[in-house]
């Protein structure tokens, strides 16, 4: 019964990553009693219980909230099926305060790579699932995992647009059914969650991760807005922080894909208006452009050797033809000599990019040498016996001082400038 479930899981497009977990064990666990023989039936019936009690522990599934009322506002995904978040209702001296987490996903760039992802759950509400989406790290609700955000109201903004929340095209096309309305999504979540009492928050937090990471920097200042002068707002970009630099051609053949994107979604109209009227609009999807004008608190959780911005901004295949770094940027134990020098100079282009962010005491950062991508929505990476530290402070721990003012937390790995695997 067990072997056969988790193939059809691993074949279901729509299982999670948990789900899957589960599952292998369960397949693990089984495999151990047919192997074994009834005598040790019970000793390896107790392990696979214990694994089960860890995976609760740490994880907790939330409700899906379909905004059917979007619709009739024009505030859709893709394929112009209603937005979705989950909400878990804060308790205890955390009740007025509000931590909204925008998922990630990457950006579509062209109408059938826009298409394709109507498909999945980066596209449409109709794909989507509690289960797609599980509130560890930054959005955990134990104590002990997240000892300063556990009893907020917490909130995973779902992630359907392909623009981090920046389109916003009136027309559709009667032949793709396409709708471009990212900002108005992002609009239309925000005022659903004022209704639910946020407009009260006495502090808010809007984080995100990855693509979800950049819409926190790029709508920082608007989320801001949305309180009055007496709520503390922060935001905080987790893997966000894009770079604009050069890849291994010695072109920025990743700014290609940014104009793309801003140009299908019709993105301007929601990128900081001074930044545009400076310098080319898509050029305003960077951080190192954009982020100069934000004048809300924002702290930066990220790596200089970030496996997509090494995977697609340095060496993608239009900078790479030949696949010389296809081995390198999959697994750093694969790397030559001559390309880990060459992930050193991306590290250093890196950090001058990140120089424009400013070291004000309203301006935070960790940044770590580990090669991945994203860290706070990962418990393991988060905060735990084997999370990454800097100057003996876990990222939860960092972060936390940082939101609470209790010290100016800029942080950053200078002891290796080598790329390391972090808590895989």
């Amino acid at each position: 019964m067990v072997r056969p479930l988790y193939i059809t899981l691993l074949t279901h497009t729509h299982a999670s990553k948990l789900e899957l977990f589960i599952y292998k064990y369960l397949v693990v666990c089984y495999n151990m009693m047919i192997t074994l023989g009834s005598k040790q039936w019970l000793l390896h019936t107790l392990v696979c219980v214990l694994i089960f009690l860890i995976i609760e522990v740490t994880s907790q599934v939330v409700p899906i909230t379909i905004i059917e009322g979007a619709v009739a506002k024009g505030a859709v995904c893709l394929d112009g099926s209603p937005p979705a978040y989950q909400f878990d209702a804060g308790s205890g001296d955390g009740v007025k305060n509000w931590l909204l987490h925008i998922q990630g996903g990457g950006w579509c760039y062209s109408v059938n790579d826009c298409r394709t992802r109507t498909y999945n759950k980066y596209g449409s509400s109709k794909n989507m699932k509690s289960s797609d989406y599980n509130f560890t790290g930054i959005l955990s609700n134990k104590q002990a995992l997240n000892p300063n955000f556990y009893n907020w109201n917490r909130v995973a903004i779902r992630y359907c647009d392909g623009s981090s929340f920046t389109g916003d095209i009136e027309e559709v096309d009667p032949a793709t059914n396409l709708h471009f309305r990212g900002a108005r999504v992002f609009d239309v979540i925000i005022q659903e969650l004022l209704g639910q009492g946020m407009k009260s928050a006495s502090k808010a937090l809007l984080s995100g991760s990855s693509a979800g990471g950049l819409a926190s920097l790029l709508h920082c200042d608007k989320f801001r807005a949305f309180f009055p002068t007496s709520t503390q707002v922060k935001c905080l970009s987790d893997a966000g922080y894009f770079a604009h630099v050069k890849d291994l051609s010695g072109e920025y053949k990743f700014e290609g894909y940014y104009d793309q994107v801003v140009n299908l979604h019709g993105s301007s109209k929601h990128l900081n208006q001074e930044c545009i009227s400076k310098m080319k609009h898509s050029l305003c999807f960077y951080p190192q452009y954009a982020i100069p004008y934000v004048k809300t608190p924002i702290f930066l959780l990220h790596s200089t050797y970030d496996t997509f911005q090494v995977q697609n901004i340095l060496a993608s295949p239009q900078a790479d033809p030949n696949g010389l770094f296809t081995k390198c940027k999959q697994d750093i134990n694969a790397c030559t000599t001559d390309q880990i020098q060459r992930l050193q100079y991306f590290r250093s282009e890196f950090l001058n990019a990140l120089s424009v962010f400013g070291n004000g005491s309203s301006r935070g950062w960790f940044i770590t040498n580990c090669f991945a991508h994203g860290q706070c929505e990962y418990q393991s990476k988060w905060l735990g016996n084997s999370s990454c530290k800097l100057n003996n402070k876990a990222i939860a721990e960092a972060v936390g001082d940082w939101f609470y003012d209790r010290s100016m937390v800029q942080m950053m790995d200078n002891q290796n400038v080598l790329p390391r695997y972090c808590n895989t």
